[in-house]
């Protein structure tokens, strides 16, 4: 019984640890990619990026972007 509320706490946390930072937008969707075999994060969550920002899968690698327009998603 222990180990089964340790486990609902755990993913009670993770679920946590991704909540959006109070912006509705998701990421752009990706539609080519870069040939580097481990291309660079320079983010692995929305906690690591600035204010009005999220970390997001770019061409090569993750990156804190900001909200797209809503001309982009052409």
């Amino acid at each position: 019984m222990k180990s089964l509320a340790a486990l609902l706490l755990v993913g009670m946390l993770i679920l946590w640890a991704e909540l959006p930072t109070g912006s509705a937008w998701s990421c752009p969707p990706v539609r080519i990619t870069c040939t580097l075999a481990n291309p660079p994060n320079w983010c692995y969550t929305n906690r690591q990026c600035p204010r009005h920002k999220r970390c997001c899968q770019t061409f090569c690698g993750r990156k804190c972007i900001s909200r797209p327009s809503p001309y982009s998603y052409g």
